[in-house]
Order: structure tokens, then C-alpha cells, then sequence
């Protein structure tokens, strides 16, 4: 049985104090909501923080309140199942509650939460084992080692992100609020993430992932696809979220967004595949140029579950059936 380590736990009354906690201890110290991710990797010796702060008990972090004129502010703390089954979501931001419903098991999203899914770790073959197992092969540089086993002569880690959510912030361009002891700060989704196994979060040792405000939609359209060996509980081997304004005439998008995860360190937008839809019919034509396109500046790695190559070509499928689902719930004429 994998047994925890010893560490000190902390419950602070608000944000603020959390956030101050974390700067007085530095790297030492690390935040729980839900724990679905921290918890194993204490227990396989992947994270040892000496002190753990929680944050699961704090209303501020439970926030759901705005309107279809301004857009929608949700707390960090919201757990996956109030995604997938609240009534805004399903009917405005559809992709959300999408992908909050792909992610692990019911039991499991009783407990994980929207901000713990955005900063969950990245993940790789050779980081996510025990620490027995990777001791035997000198362990990696991610934890302990001096080596990337995806890439031994490569000076950075390669590890992939895994989370599901990211890809739909970074389609609806939807902006993050970070709190730390010296204040807020607000932030694009997309400058959250960079390419680095390791460093894979661009904010602050001592910043907090307080709130996701969602940008009014006022009838776009978006959809979530999800590939991985099982329909439940895998982490994704790839995913992609589309979002798209439709014109005037409704016979086009005026502006339109492709994002993809989990084939690298950082999900991404690929931007010279959605440019190449904006103002174009959507034909089968001009969808397989966007595909290709996003299927040339994607680079998976055999980092992950089944074959790099094999999860290289999906890309091409996986973008195509995202745009026809987009396309089918516009209505375009």
C-alpha cells in the first residue's frame, strides 16, 4: 500500500491568507481543493510538500453568477459534477460541461474541481510510475534526474499536459483571475500555459487560480472531442474545442478558434487553421485545409498512451469531427 507522507496541513480563512501562506513557504508548500491529482502523486513521491493548504472549505472559490449579456464568472472550487450538470453551461457553453463530463469517474468529479483540472500536472510514461520504479531507471528530469527519457539528449522536460478544460478556455478566450498575497491579477487563458514539462504554468509560485470569467456568447457555437483508450476514467491522449461567431448571413464564422491539448507540454491554439475558416463556406474542402494545418504544427511525443504516430494522425480526424460538429450545431445555411 502507498502511504502519504508526513506534512502539515493548513486551513485558512480566505483567498488572501492562502495565498500568503503559500509565499511564506515557498516551494515547500503546495494547495488541495479536491486532491483527485496531488493526493497519488504524494503518495508515488511525485510532489512532497512539507505543508499543504486547503482550499475546498472556502465560499469564495464557489462563485456562479453573471448573465448572457456580460458573461459568466465561475469559482475554482466548483467541482466537476456542478460543471457537466448545471443548466447555464449545458445550454450556453455547451463545451464546458462537455468536457467537465469527459474527465475520470463520477465519484472522482464529486470531488475534483474546475481550477484543479486547469493546473492538474502534465503527465509522461516515464513520470508516472512509483518511486521504486523510477529509482531503477535514475529517475527523470522532472523529478530527481538529470534526464528526459522521451528525449534523452534534450535539455527541457516533454512531460503532456493533461487537462480537458484548458482547451475550451483558450477557444472561448476566456480569462483567469490570479490572487496572491500582494494582490490580483487578470490574465488571458492562453497566457497561463508554456511549452515546458516542467514549468508548465506561467503564474507565480505564490498565486492562486481564484476565478474563469467566461465571455458572453449571445448564440456562438463550440464543441469538446475527447480521444483516449477508454470512454471514462483515461486522462486524454489528445483533445480539441472549437468555438466559432457566426456572420450575419449565417452562411459563414466571422471569427473562429481551434484549440488542442495533451500532445504537448501546453495546449494551443492553432491559429493558422482557424484563420483559414474565418469568412470561408464551410465545405468539406476548407475543412480538410484547416486540418492539415493543424495537423502540421502538432508534435506528440511517446510520452503518453498508445502510439505518437497513430496520435499524430488523429489530430487530422479529431479537429475534422470537432469542425462538422460545430458546423451542425450552427445550422450554417
Amino acid at each position: 500500500m502507498l502511504r502519504l507522507p508526513a506534512f502539515q496541513y493548513k486551513k485558512p480563512r480566505s483567498m488572501r491568507e492562502a495565498a500568503r501562506i503559500l509565499a511564506q513557504e515557498g516551494p515547500d508548500a503546495m494547495v488541495v481543493a479536491g486532491g483527485t491529482d496531488l493526493w497519488p502523486k504524494m503518495k508515488r513521491r511525485q510532489m512532497e510538500p512539507k505543508t499543504v493548504i486547503g482550499l475546498r472549505h472556502l465560499s469564495e472559490l464557489r462563485r456562479f453568477d453573471g448573465n448572457s449579456a456580460k458573461g459568466w464568472v465561475l469559482g475554482a472550487g466548483l467541482t466537476l459534477h456542478e460543471l457537466e450538470n448545471h443548466p447555464v453551461l449545458a445550454s450556453n457553453y455547451p463545451a464546458v460541461a462537455e468536457a467537465a463530463r469527459s474527465i475520470s469517474s463520477p465519484p472522482l468529479k464529486t470531488m475534483g474541481t474546475l481550477g484543479g483540472n486547469l493546473c492538474v500536472d502534465t503527465r509522461c510514461n516515464y513520470y508516472d510510475q512509483t518511486y521504486e520504479w523510477r529509482k531503477s531507471i535514475s529517475f527523470c528530469l522532472k523529478k530527481e534526474g538529470d534526464t528526459c527519457w522521451v528525449a534523452p539528449g534534450s535539455p527541457r522536460c516533454w512531460a503532456a499536459s493533461s487537462t480537458d478544460l484548458a482547451p475550451v478556455m483558450l477557444a472561448l478566450n476566456a480569462r483567469f483571475l490570479l490572487v496572491s498575497g500582494e494582490g490580483d491579477r487578470m490574465i488571458s487563458a492562453s497566457e497561463l500555459y508554456q511549452d515546458d514539462g516542467i514549468r508548465y504554468l506561467t503564474k507565480a509560485d505564490d498565486e492562486i487560480l481564484k476565478e474563469v470569467h467566461l465571455p458572453a456568447v449571445n448564440g456562438d457555437v463550440m464543441a469538446f472531442l475527447k480521444l483516449r483508450r477508454r470512454d471514462s476514467i483515461d486522462f486524454p491522449i489528445l483533445n480539441v474545442a472549437v468555438w466559432g461567431r457566426c456572420a450575419c448571413d449565417r452562411k459563414t464564422f466571422e471569427d473562429l478558434r481551434i484549440a488542442i491539448g495533451a500532445i504537448t507540454s501546453r495546449p494551443f491554439v492553432a491559429e493558422d487553421a482557424s484563420r483559414l475558416l474565418v469568412g470561408k463556406a464551410m465545405t468539406p474542402e476548407t475543412i480538410e485545409q484547416a486540418c492539415e494545418a493543424a495537423w502540421k504544427i502538432s508534435r506528440p511525443l511517446d510520452n503518453t498512451d498508445l502510439d505518437f504516430s497513430w496520435r499524430h494522425k488523429m489530430v487530422r480526424v479529431w479537429v475534422r469531427r470537432a469542425l462538422e460538429l460545430l458546423v451542425q450545431r450552427s445550422a450554417l445555411s
